[in-house]
């Protein structure tokens, strides 16, 4: 693992211990560019998550709590006029200055609301009153929901759903995580330990050089291969979009990346094709679950490594 990531991680892990494997996912799609929905149950860490990593990375972050009464205009902003000045004046949002806009149970905020966020996350810019304000770069979402406690929440809809890189599951901790974090709370705040490992300026030059992965043909007809059997399969409704395999390959660079190599395996696509693809795709069988049949077409499919390929990945 690249030396800069590893000090992150480090960081993070003051704040939160024994979740590392769901935080070098969560930093391959921050290198990747991409943003992050965590789908959990309360208290099991998710804001304390994304306040570490703001802080370890040097990020300028904002949180947003959603609630029915959450306006778009909250956070895209609103032009109002100005008399003293004789025009309208752009008062900013939440969105606006931040770096890493954490979204608070993201789906109970109306649909409007929801919808307000597409062009912030597709094209890091925004649009008020035909006027467009670009988003600091580099810009995340990290949006939670709960999946316990549903009344007054509604689905995100699918369109929204496309947009996060990954859709990923803090957990329980386990007794000794759960231990080590008892005790590190007793008489003080984990968070003000973590320090920043990492500028923001450091974190544009990874995803520089993620962007610069290679991928051979090879390795691009593989991932072609996968979405393609995703859109075939009988317990599918919907299968991957080709948004979802632009997505794959971008988070496969990113991981060769975090690997340290500038071109990309068929292991490492192997390795995100369930985080990144199993928010996309539509259940017809409801028998299976969608990390189940993803799980079977990357086993249906002839993985393009001559050495390693699925067996290789699973003993990791």
């Amino acid at each position: 693992m690249r030396p800069e990531i590893a000090g992150v991680l480090d960081e993070i892990e003051k704040a939160v211990a024994g979740k590392r494997p769901v935080i070098e996912k969560i930093l391959t799609a921050m290198l990747a560019g991409g943003h992050v929905l965590l789908d959990d149950v309360p208290g099991v860490g998710k804001t304390t998550l994304a306040v570490a990593l703001s802080r370890a990375v040097g990020l300028r972050f904002q949180r947003v709590q959603f609630t029915p009464d959450v306006l778009p205009s909250d956070l895209v902003g609103f032009s109002m006029y100005d008399q003293a000045a004789g025009g309208f004046r752009y008062h900013a949002g939440a969105l606006t200055n931040a770096n890493l806009v954490l979204g608070d149970e993201i789906n109970r905020a109306a649909s409007k609301t929801q919808s307000a966020l597409l062009e912030a996350m597709e094209e890091r810019q925004l649009t008020v009153d035909g006027n467009t304000y670009p988003l600091p770069d580099p810009f995340l979402v990290i949006a939670t929901q709960n999946s316990v406690g549903a009344a007054g929440t509604q689905p995100l809809p699918y369109a929204q759903m496309d947009r996060f890189l990954v859709r990923l599951s803090l957990g329980y901790p386990d007794h000794a995580a759960q231990m080590a974090m008892l005790r590190a709370r007793q008489d003080a705040d984990p968070l003000e330990q973590v320090a920043c490992a990492l500028t923001a300026e450091g974190l544009r030059a990874l995803q520089r050089q993620a962007r610069a992965v290679s991928a051979r043909d090879e390795v691009l007809d593989y991932i072609t291969r996968l979405t393609f059997a995703t859109r075939e399969d009988s317990r599918l409704e919907v299968g991957v979009s080709p948004r979802g395999a632009l997505f794959l390959d971008h988070m496969a660079k990113a991981h060769a990346c975090m690997e340290g190599r500038d071109y990309v395996t068929g292991a490492d696509v192997q390795a995100v094709f369930i985080d990144v693809c199993a928010h996309r795709v539509v259940l017809r069988d409801q028998s299976v679950t969608a990390a189940q049949a993803l799980g079977d077409v990357l086993k249906r499919v002839e993985n393009p490594d001559r050495q390693g390929g699925l067996k290789g990945l699973l003993k990791r």
